[in-house]
């Protein structure tokens, strides 16, 4: 409904349910749902602001949850389609690991480090590996043309193509952002570095 929300920061709030921040856009101010690490990232009260935003519809509410970043928002969603990860769940993982991080645990299957997130325990820790790294790796991926095979010849820069498919991202431009990219990493073969510079080229 909502693909982002651009006003003033109105208000900040922390509590033992959750973190929230007041857009006010026009008089109107919408209350939003974040993760923790979003929450500490948030400006200073009367800055303006802009919060990439999904809804959520359940039986007897509807509320919004918000990310600073599009890829973290887009994360979100995809996290909590796995059975088994609610709004709480996903924004408590995105609480304790950003987009990027998140991501390489899923990609390098370390169900023991997601453990580490409040009420994640070792079983759904492996059922999220299990059902969100297809998702990423196998989501709405286009072929890789032909004539890009140079630029798309290393593991790394195929899982990071792949990803960044998955979430959304343009074929072209996503091929542009691991060109850039490529030529100023210190390991090409790096795919957590690689995909979080991809990610920091595309949000600029």
């Amino acid at each position: 409904m909502f693909e982002y929300l651009k006003g003033v920061l109105a208000d900040k709030i922390s509590t033992q349910t959750g973190y929230f921040l007041v857009v006010d856009i026009n008089g109107i101010g919408y209350r939003i749902e974040t993760s923790e690490i979003d929450y500490s990232l948030l400006p200073d009260i009367h800055s303006e602001i802009q919060v990439y935003t999904t809804l959520i519809h359940k039986e007897d509410s509807m509320f919004l949850c918000g990310f600073l970043a599009k890829e973290t928002r887009d994360i979100f969603k995809i996290l909590t389609s796995v059975s088994g990860v609610g709004t709480k769940m996903g924004l408590a993982l995105l609480g304790k690991f950003d987009a990027c991080n998140l991501i390489s645990l899923v990609i390098n299957e370390d169900y023991k480090e997601l453990t580490l997130a409040k009420g994640v325990g070792t079983k759904l820790a492996q059922k999220i590996i299990l059902e969100l790294r297809d998702k990423l790796i196998k989501a709405n991926i286009t072929p890789i043309k032909s004539e890009d095979s140079k630029i798309i010849e290393s593991q790394a820069t195929q899982d990071t193509f792949a990803i960044l498919q998955s979430l959304g991202y343009e074929y072209d431009e996503i091929k542009t952002a691991i060109s850039v990219v490529i030529s100023k990493l210190r390991n090409p073969n790096d795919s957590e570095e690689l995909l979080r510079e991809c990610l920091k080229y595309l949000s600029m």
